[in-house]
């Protein structure tokens, strides 16, 4: 298959719950195409509504391992949020501090159903609970201070690609 184009801020399908895999959905063209596109330098994670599949389902590349979860579910979150840069492929070259967990787990499965967890701490748990707000329609800039997101807002109107 291929990397697929990112979808940018502005596109619907960004905004709107991820439906679940179902058992009989042919996704293998799907997982191949997020895993090549996680595999471009820079990225941590991309979920199926950044390439405008509206599945539950995201790959990751963190720390040289590269895999995807297909009908993840973040089952736990612990720490006190810290302070991160994060930034976000479908909000091109900015990055902005937000709230994020230390230690996230997430539990879902692969092509053949088998059950599949991941866990980590730093960018492992900031790119797992990344992914899991894109499939619930939300970008990292939804979960700004009030302050810091009204100017990242302005900052994205203001942007070339905008």
């Amino acid at each position: 298959m291929t990397a697929r184009q990112i979808r940018i801020f502005g596109d619907p399908v960004l905004k709107t719950v991820s439906d679940p895999v179902g058992p009989n959905d042919d996704v293998a063209g799907l997982v191949e195409d997020l895993v090549d596109s996680v595999k471009l330098p820079g990225r941590a994670g991309v979920a199926a509504p950044q390439i405008g599949v509206n599945l539950r389902a995201f790959s990751y590349n963190v720390d040289g391992e590269i895999g995807y979860l297909l009908n993840p579910e973040l089952v736990e979150v612990s720490g006190e949020p810290e302070l991160l840069d994060e930034g976000c492929l479908s909000v091109p070259g900015f990055y902005f501090e937000r709230l994020r967990y230390p230690f996230a787990r997430v539990r879902g499965v692969d092509l053949e159903g088998k059950e599949i967890e991941i866990s980590g701490t730093g960018l492992m748990a900031q790119a797992l609970q990344h992914e899991m707000d894109h499939l619930e329609g939300r970008l990292y800039i939804d979960g700004l201070d009030k302050e810091t997101k009204r100017e990242a807002m302005r900052l994205i109107r203001e942007s070339d690609w905008f």
